[in-house]
């Protein structure tokens, strides 16, 4: 387990004052790369192998959005690893510890030099030190798009800006463009994204969008329609 304190700044707002998801994503994923400070064996191992994990999926749900001046608590909870894949909760809290954005993720261990994925070695594995599940309706990781056409959306490129550390565009950079093409007066109370393939600088994304009662489906695509990460937002 691992924390971080955070405060609900104004470059963290939206025009209401609240917390806008792309910042609670920040804060969430910030947290969840400093853990390795708590785990310096698997932090060596990256290190020397050039082996990195690669966020897969992510669902959170939004059980109060933390407003301007908030001084909030971030804390990233290692559950479970099979090798290829790792999952973890984290989850944002206010100062009287009430969870606001409760979250939970799959992570996979990707070779930064081939791109391929590679199972981290049983040592690795067994010195790591896991935490109970956080209490949460888990939905999977897998979005299921709804059938007929979706609505085609004008293409967007990708930045110098969205680039991180890893050379591919960073996890929330997806949802801050996605944000962007919700309706004006939609609320999501639920979000997931599935991760298909790492967008880099100089690509255009291509959206698709649909939509259903309560629900918008988001595809971010390359030319030839392969989505780069699928999304679905929720007000439910």
């Amino acid at each position: 387990m691992y924390r971080v304190n955070q405060r609900v700044c104004a470059s963290h707002t939206n025009g209401e004052g609240a917390l806008k998801l792309v910042s609670a994503l920040d804060m969430m994923q910030d947290c969840s790369q400093m853990w390795l400070e708590s785990e310096p064996e698997l932090g060596r191992f990256f290190g020397e192998s050039g082996i990195a994990q690669m966020l897969v999926s992510r669902q959170a749900d939004i059980r109060r959005m933390p407003v301007y001046g908030e001084r909030l608590t971030v804390e990233t909870r290692v559950y479970g690893c099979k090798g290829l894949l790792g999952y973890r909760n984290t989850v944002i809290y206010d100062e009287q510890g009430g969870p606001c954005v409760v979250s939970w993720s799959t992570g996979a261990f990707v070779n930064l030099e081939t791109g391929r994925p590679e199972k981290l070695p049983a040592g690795i594995i067994a010195g790591l030190r896991f935490d109970p599940k956080f209490d949460m309706e888990y939905l999977g990781k897998k979005i299921s798009l709804p059938e007929g056409p979706a609505e085609k959306l004008s293409a967007l490129g990708v930045s110098r800006n969205d680039i991180d550390f890893n050379r591919h565009m960073n996890n929330a950079r997806y949802v801050q463009i996605a944000v962007e093409l919700l309706p004006g007066d939609f609320r999501p109370r639920r979000f997931r994204i599935e991760y298909k393939s790492p967008a880099k600088y100089g690509d255009s994304l291509y959206p698709e969008r649909s939509a259903g009662e309560g629900v918008v489906f988001l595809r971010l695509n390359d030319a030839e329609g392969r989505p780069y990460a699928v999304m679905e937002f929720n007000t439910a």
